[in-house]
């Protein structure tokens, strides 16, 4: 006996569509103004923190196509829809990110015995307006990061370019007062460290969605010991909870119940009993039981604990 409860199709990025459309705008506007600076006073580290940003703003265009994708009806083929598009698009997001920095990083090395001289004052001019349009990015983003994969990818890029832009700000402040024009090149090299390890936590985070493992913050031994203490059950088995995508945590469970709750048709009850139990303790919404008699177990290959 199967039951689906309170199934959710909206997505936690969608929810934030209007902040990271706003976020798109800055960065790109940001990005155009930071190669032509880059360009026109020859610093690597400003073409580096452009680069940086204009992944981001890649990521966050994926990001915004993944959300209205996701929004798509679910169909016979899809059942759930195109709501992994979003888990799919912060993959490609994080193998951009990986890709920038280890270009950054070669090009550093290359310039390291040739350092090219620099124009500080417009150097030091376009990173303090990057620096101002990545606080401005992140206030947007802030409370959408804890929700949502795709959001948070975007928000951990705009932290990043903003330490990107105080790196800058303080090579050109070196090689206005000292000459040293290698701090550009430190800086890139800097840029490009800092990526890495957040292109690498994003990318865990999405193998973990995509091979459907539990959700961080939920203990199946805490969530099999709510489901038992539920009047009527005496056990549950086959207990899987994962990800579809991000806000959208799924849960299936083989319940057994006692024969008296089978005799006097009270299946039902356990059902809304166990959903809304579930629900309100470990925020998952799309629940799928099914209701078993004592011994029903036997006949089954048990497929987890």
């Amino acid at each position: 006996m199967g039951a689906g409860h309170d199934h959710h199709h909206g997505t936690a990025t969608g929810r934030h569509r209007q902040r990271l459309l706003a976020v798109l705008a800055i960065t790109v506007s940001v990005v155009v103004v930071q190669v032509i600076g880059g360009l026109v006073s020859g610093s690597l580290a400003l073409l580096a923190d452009a680069g940086h940003m204009l992944t981001d703003a890649t990521g966050v265009a994926i990001a915004l196509v993944a959300a209205a994708l996701a929004a798509r009806p679910a169909t016979d083929a899809r059942t759930f829809g195109l709501q992994r598009a979003e888990v799919l698009a912060a993959a490609a997001n994080a193998l951009l990110l990986g890709g920038l920095a280890l270009w950054v990083i070669v090009e550093a090395i290359a310039r390291w015995n040739d350092p090219p001289d620099v124009g500080t004052g417009v150097m030091l001019g376009v990173a303090v307006l990057g620096a101002v349009a990545n606080l401005v990015s992140l206030l947007l983003l802030r409370r959408g990061q804890a929700e949502s994969l795709n959001v948070r990818g975007a928000y951990l890029e705009v932290l990043g370019d903003l330490v990107g832009s105080v790196a800058v700000i303080v090579a050109a402040v070196v090689i206005a007062a000292t000459g040293y024009t290698r701090a550009d090149v430190i800086a890139s090299m800097a840029i490009g460290v800092l990526i890495l390890p957040r292109a690498w936590s994003l990318l865990r985070e999405v193998v973990d969605v995509l091979l459907e493992a539990t959700p961080r913050g939920i203990d199946l031994r805490q969530v099999r010991e709510h489901i038992r203490g539920v009047p009527s059950v005496v056990d549950v088995h086959d207990l899987h909870v994962w990800t579809i995508t991000s806000g959208v945590p799924v849960l299936s469970a083989h319940v057994v119940v006692d024969q008296a709750c089978i005799d006097t048709g009270r299946t039902g009850q356990v059902l809304d009993q166990l959903a809304e139990c579930l629900g309100d303790h470990f925020d998952t919404e799309h629940c799928t039981f099914q209701l078993e008699p004592v011994g029903h177990g036997t006949h089954e290959r048990h497929q987890h604990a």
